[in-house]
Order: structure tokens, then C-alpha cells, then sequence
């Protein structure tokens, strides 16, 4: 059997760094570019690091966790890591692209592999208008702010706001608002996974609002548009039991 060659990561939180050492001299270490596996060690913010690196050559990540919040990482062990790889399950993950628009006419480009998030930059709340391919579906929403989430990203910030956890291969979209004002009863809506959605900031000059894919900020946006990139796949391995739609299954049922 041919091993694998793996290349390290590891996230700044001091157990990660303390592990890194060790795994690297126990398994050997290439260069991400010359590496079979990507393995990723610290929290959910380490593995979409490395995930942002993989848009262009789409190398497997498998994780460890080292960090705070791990809902993407496998459990951390140094033992029968390539076993572990060689048993993996596969997750494939679709991005989504942002293409935001500043007050002074600069358009910005990002890929988000959780969520597209709009959020007020002042105490004012922010006001927008949603279309939905191309069909104006709210003329005015009041609110904090509002996001576009994958089925992968459901269950981090589009959980804690409110959203609905969508499962892995459901081809939908989560449009979710951070705490509506008008309307207040508003919760959201699910939208198939290839709709285009643009946002209008009403008043930006007056209202100001940050545009975020993931965590690649613009401020002082005036529209954002958000759809699905469908050219692009990055691949999550998980330990066998431990699926990624197994553990978004699991949260459904968490209190």
C-alpha cells in the first residue's frame, strides 16, 4: 500500500501548536502542494483555512481538533492516522460566491463555504431588499442584519441565528435574517441551491452595512449578490460514523 503524503496545518491556539510537532515527525511533512491529504489541526476556523486554499487544487482535509468550536473536525488522536485517512468518508462541499458592490462602485469577490452575511456597521439597523431571481420577494427589512447559508454552514452562525439546519445534499439555500424588526414575524425562507440572491442596502450612506464571506469582510456596501459556485467542490473527510450529514443529523436532535 502506497502511504499517503500529508501535509500539516495547525491553527495558533497553543494545543495545536503542541501537537504539531509531534505529528509531523511521526508521519512526515510536504508541502501542501506536493501533499495527498491536508490535515488540519485546531477548530472549525482552521479547517475553513484550509479549505480556502483548496479552491484551485481541491486536495481532501481532514481534521483534528485542537481548537474551540470542532463540529467540522474528527477527534484528535496521533495514532493510526493514515488508517484513519485510508477509512475516511468523503463530504463534498459547494461554495458559495459573493459579489459585493461598495459605496464608492468597487466591486469585491469572495467564496464562502458557510455563509454570505450582511450586517449593520453602526447602532442603526440596517434596511434592505431582498430579490430572488430577479423577482423582488421583500421591498424592506428591517433588521441587524442577514445571511445566505449552505447546508454545511447551517448549523454555525445561521444556527445561532434562528435558522433552519439543512442537511448535506439537500440542495437548498438558508436565507436567514439577525434579528428582523419589520417584519418581526419574519424567520427566513429555504431557496434551492442555484438561486441568485441579490441584496440592496437602502440608504447605505445613512445605514451602513459590512458584506462577509465567511470571514473576508467589505464595508460600506450598497448590493450584494449571492449565489452558488458550482465550479468549484472542496472534499471533507470524516472518521466512518462521524459523516458530516451524520453530525448535522445528530444537532437536530441536540439541546
Amino acid at each position: 500500500m502506497t502511504l499517503p503524503r500529508l501535509s500539516f496545518y495547525a491553527s495558533k491556539r497553543p494545543e495545536a501548536q503542541a501537537a504539531l510537532p509531534d505529528l509531523r515527525r511521526r508521519y512526515g511533512q510536504v508541502p501542501e502542494q506536493d501533499a495527498d491529504v491536508i490535515v488540519a489541526i485546531g477548530g472549525d476556523g482552521a479547517m475553513l483555512d484550509t479549505l480556502r486554499r483548496r479552491f484551485d487544487d481541491n486536495k481532501p482535509v481532514y481534521g483534528m481538533h485542537r481548537g474551540t468550536v470542532g463540529f467540522l473536525m474528527n477527534d484528535y488522536s496521533e495514532d493510526d492516522l493514515i488508517e484513519r485517512i485510508d477509512t475516511a468518508t468523503k463530504a463534498t462541499l459547494v461554495p458559495l460566491s459573493m459579489e459585493a458592490r461598495d459605496i464608492k462602485g468597487k466591486v469585491h469577490k469572495g467564496l464562502a463555504i458557510n455563509e454570505v452575511s450582511l450586517i449593520r456597521q453602526t447602532a442603526q439597523s440596517a434596511r434592505l431588499k431582498i430579490t430572488v431571481d430577479g423577482r423582488v420577494r421583500m421591498e424592506e427589512l428591517t433588521c441587524d442584519g442577514v445571511m445566505v447559508a449552505t447546508p454545511a454552514g447551517s448549523t454555525a452562525y445561521n444556527l445561532s441565528a434562528h435558522g433552519p439546519i439543512l442537511p448535506i445534499g439537500a440542495n437548498l439555500l438558508a436565507l436567514t435574517p439577525v434579528s428582523a424588526f419589520r417584519p418581526r414575524r419574519w424567520k427566513g425562507a429555504l431557496l434551492r441551491h442555484d438561486a441568485v440572491v441579490d441584496i440592496d442596502v437602502i440608504a447605505p450612506d445613512r445605514r451602513p452595512v459590512a458584506a462577509a464571506a465567511d470571514n473576508q469582510e467589505v464595508r460600506d456596501i450598497v448590493s450584494v449578490r449571492v449565489q452558488e459556485d458550482s465550479a468549484q467542490r472542496l472534499t471533507m473527510l470524516f472518521d466512518p460514523g462521524h459523516a458530516l450529514d451524520e453530525r448535522i443529523l445528530r444537532e437536530q436532535f441536540a439541546f
